[in-house]
């Protein structure tokens, strides 16, 4: 009747993804990381376009900035389903491998940093050559909201209160590549993404490679009061602190916990971990195709999923 992956097959994907993640060369998980970088900056851009909206502002402020949030997520659909590497997407696989014994914490805290630096290299792309240079903000009105938007996240808000918010983002954002992962084809895929991203942009919390375009972008254009020791006091360190919270602790570790510690091998369509000749780089998911096609599996496989799909809500 369903036709996707109940919550305890998702974490199992997402430990195989830690895996293969951990585990991929770092000069490609750089890159990956900048093209993560340079997607969200741009879903960052909408958010300041869309936001530049003087009477909203003043009349509406919550409905902006909703409207604003429902047209953010293409950032992340595009990079979960590029395949990109946010480190803030990596706080919840690698973490969850790692729980699983599958990875070593040297590698998850290598995969962190190495697209952190990437996250960090795309975005300050964008934000000089794309939109600074490229003067996509140089408007009076929009230059006002630039401002304002990183005066609000920077200036107005206390370090506990960044870190606060940095939990609950990534809290939601790590949600939103878990219910992706569970999803079987694109619509759904993009429809698990959308939502609890949505969610976070609308409360206005926190993430440090959101904020590695906002901030940046407010410095590009002169904002009085925000500076780079600032910008890394206030918009990095609490923010990522918050982020690794939120992912590693808030979803992985309770996933892990919830189901998959102290459980028996669990099959992704008939297929084990390492599995079907395809080693530790293999998720085990067999190409998407119709209704009968997917429903293939082996026959544990089957019953395994017939007896967990009341429980799963999918």
């Amino acid at each position: 009747m369903y036709n996707c992956y109940n919550p305890q097959e998702t974490a199992e994907i997402v430990s195989r993804a830690g895996v293969v993640k951990g585990n991929t060369r770092l000069d490609k998980v750089f890159f990956s990381g900048v093209s993560a970088g340079c997607i969200l900056s741009f879903a960052c851009a909408t958010v300041l376009s869309t936001n530049t909206a003087p009477w909203f502002q003043d009349n509406a402020p919550g409905l902006i900035r909703t409207i604003s949030a429902l047209v953010f997520p293409y950032g992340l659909c595009i990079i979960v389903l590029t395949g990109a590497d946010l480190c803030t997407g990596s706080f919840m696989y690698t973490a969850m491998a790692v729980y699983h014994r599958r990875l070593s914490i040297a590698k998850m805290l290598i995969h962190w940093a190495a697209t952190f630096w990437g996250n960090l290299a795309g975005s300050l792309f964008i934000v000089a050559i794309i939109t600074g240079y490229g003067g996509t903000f140089d408007t009076a009105g929009f230059t006002k909201e630039v401002q304002a938007f990183a005066k609000t996240k920077q200036v107005a808000a206390q370090w506990h209160q960044v870190f606060l918010r940095g939990i609950g983002a990534n809290w939601l954002v790590c949600l939103a590549c878990y219910l992706g992962m569970s999803g079987r084809e694109y619509f759904s895929k993009i429809m698990g993404i959308w939502w609890p991203t949505f969610a976070f942009v609308s409360l206005g919390f926190d993430h440090v490679v959101a904020n590695m375009y906002f901030i940046p972008i407010a410095i590009w254009h002169d904002t009085p009061g925000i500076s780079v020791g600032l910008y890394i006091w206030k918009g990095v360190v609490p923010a990522g602190l918050g982020n690794i919270v939120g992912g590693a602790l808030f979803v992985a570790a309770y996933y892990y916990y919830q189901y998959l510690l102290g459980q028996e091998s669990v099959l992704i369509d008939g297929v084990p971990f390492g599995g079907a000749g395809g080693g530790m780089a293999d998720l085990g998911r067999r190409p998407a195709g119709d209704e009968e096609t997917l429903r293939s599996s082996s026959p544990p496989a089957r019953g395994r999923k017939e007896a967990n799909q009341e429980m799963s809500g999918c």
